[in-house]
């Protein structure tokens, strides 16, 4: 096995990680008060803790308070520092969890959404609200396995399995704490409070929990509650006696990430019918108004993302991520990340001499297929057509099917081949079908507005997601990617301490649909294979492109010859 650390790759992965600027009612579960407290005298022989909870009573009201032990060890001490004048920080009015002699005015806390792919981070001050440093990182968890089920594979067949992505990921989260505070100069002993969200099988590792039984049905999860925890407990290098509060999963495959986006986008306090779609290696998906929501979980796989695509890669400085193809001459043009010069523009070799083009991304792949189709190549049933071979430079044959060149480098030549077509089909038909499945649950046949989140979601053009046949047919005005939303969704309960009780709330409304026992699953699939779709019209989708009409493609048999086949 070879191992090659992120520190040491000429192109590191780029990790969306940028915080929204949400207004957001503040009512943190840590307060900070300050407080006199009385000394004590050889007539007096009451503790130093009582008389603090008696200062803090008579000085703030609160009552019936208990202290860690950790924080206790402390208290002596900084009471004297302090000249009997300290500052406390208690958890939800019930228990002091930090103590400083004198004045103390700033405490943070931290919101990580914690995803199969990426982990990402945001460090805010817990009373203005502020995002101080935010930083991500590729789950150390990858190279165990791309996808959640071949996490569980490995925990399955390896004894211990489930200790070493316990022990990758709770790496990977200390490594951004150490980060975050470095980015904003303060000692993570300052961080007294966290947030996590996540999906079921990456709660529950965090959580040091074996997920075998999310592994196969009925994918019971271990608890699908919200939970407070000390942040020793998970062995975080914050301040040991800060609480870390996992968001409440709603199922086996729709996790807390899930709930966050819930809690960011609101779909339930509004009249519109919304679907959001979370697209990443496994998606979820929301679908409802403030009468019933619904979720699912669709097994999209990797492909969105760069994997299982021959000249694939995940994002890095160099990867195309944008591509408009000529309808008549069939030549692409791109950007790169890193650039914003089109490939076809002057100055476009020069600003990316240092990092190349090296490859193709998932936004890349997905606005480089619905550009295949626009300009004739792919045909509705996704095959690039060979017949223009005779007669287009870009459109070579390999083996039995043909490869649409976008780079003809001798280097590292980008191409876009049969197999990464049907890669993408298979992604974007399970995709759609568990919107789809939901839809009919709801009784609907259409919907009003469709979100696009997630770290890979946020950077899809929604026109080109719905050329491909990724979403369904509704105006592109009220088709929108919002970045991450699980990220927000967690600043939000970080922030807010009844967004917490709101999202326990929430999940007990939520009905879940399983894609995996649906009878009508298989069949959605398969007609969603099409490009856009087999039987959809997509009628609002017309009214801005021009879609292909069913063409006869070429193809080549068995015996090498090639042959020509009718477009369903």
């Amino acid at each position: 096995v070879i191992d090659v650390p992120a520190s040491s790759q000429v192109h590191s992965q780029v990790v969306v990680k940028t915080a929204d600027n949400r207004k957001i009612e503040m009512d943190p579960a840590i307060r900070l008060h300050f407080i006199t407290v009385q000394e004590p005298d050889m007539h007096n022989p009451t503790g130093d803790f009582e008389r603090v909870a008696q200062a803090l009573e008579q000085q703030w009201g609160l009552l019936e308070l208990e202290c860690d032990l950790r924080t206790l060890q402390k208290l002596q001490k900084a009471l004297r520092l302090g000249k009997w004048e300290i500052t406390v920080a208690i958890h939800r009015d019930l228990r002091i969890t930090a103590v400083w002699p004198g004045f103390h005015d700033k405490a943070y806390g931290i919101a990580v959404d914690v995803g199969s792919t990426t982990i990402a981070m945001h460090l805010c001050e817990l009373f203005s609200g502020d995002v101080v440093a935010t930083s991500g990182l590729m789950n150390p968890q990858i190279r165990y396995g791309e996808d959640l089920m071949s996490r569980v594979s490995y925990v399955m067949m390896n004894p211990g399995g489930e200790v070493v992505l316990t022990d990758a990921v709770r790496k990977g989260i200390n490594k951004l704490i150490k980060a975050v505070s470095d980015m904003a100069n303060i000692d993570p002993d300052h961080i007294l409070n966290a947030v996590f969200v996540g999906n079921p099988i990456m709660h529950h590792l965090i959580l040091g929990i074996d997920p075998t039984e999310l592994g196969g049905a009925p994918f019971a999860l271990t608890t699908n509650s919200g939970m407070t925890l000390w942040a020793s407990e998970i062995d975080l290098i914050s301040n040991p006696d800060g609480r870390a509060y996992f968001l409440p999963c709603i199922a086996g495959h729709v996790g807390a990430d899930t709930t966050a986006v819930i809690l960011s986008e609101a779909p339930h306090l509004q009249e519109r019918i919304t679907l959001i779609v979370d697209v990443g290696t496994n998606a979820e998906l929301v679908l409802g108004n403030n009468e019933r929501l619904l979720a699912a979980s669709s097994p999209t796989g990797p492909a969105f993302e760069g994997a299982q695509i021959a000249c694939g890669q995940r994002a890095a400085p160099g990867a195309i991520e944008r591509v408009r193809i000529d309808p008549i001459t069939k030549k692409a043009r791109f950007q790169v990340i890193g650039s914003e010069l089109w490939s076809d523009e002057e100055g476009f070799s020069e600003a990316t001499k240092k990092s190349g083009v090296t490859g193709i991304c998932g936004s890349g792949i997905i606005e480089a297929l619905a550009e295949m189709y626009l300009a004739g190549i792919l045909t509705t049933d996704g095959v690039i057509d060979g017949s223009l071979a005779d007669t287009c430079p870009y459109i070579i044959p390999t083996d039995r099917t043909f490869a649409y060149v976008m780079l003809d480098n001798e280097e590292n030549p980008i191409r876009v081949y049969q197999t990464d077509v049907r890669a993408i089909q298979l992604a974007k038909a399970a995709l759609y079908a568990g919107a789809k499945l939901l839809m009919d649950r709801l009784g609907v046949d259409a919907v009003d507005r469709i979100l696009l989140t997630g770290a890979f979601g946020s950077h899809i053009d929604p026109k080109y997601a719905m050329i491909l046949g990724m979403i369904p047919d509704c105006d592109l005005d009220d088709v929108n990617a919002i970045g991450n939303a699980a990220s927000t969704g967690a600043r939000i309960a970080l922030l807010n301490k009844n967004a917490r009780d709101e999202a326990e709330e929430l999940v007990k409304r939520v009905e879940k649909v399983e894609t995996a026992v649906e009878p009508t699953f298989q069949q959605y699939f398969i007609e969603a294979m099409a490009l856009p779709h087999k039987t959809a019209d997509f009628e609002n989708l017309k009214k801005i492109v021009d879609l292909p009409k069913p063409s006869t493609a070429t193809i080549v048999d068995g015996s090498g010859r090639r042959r020509r086949r009718r477009a369903k």
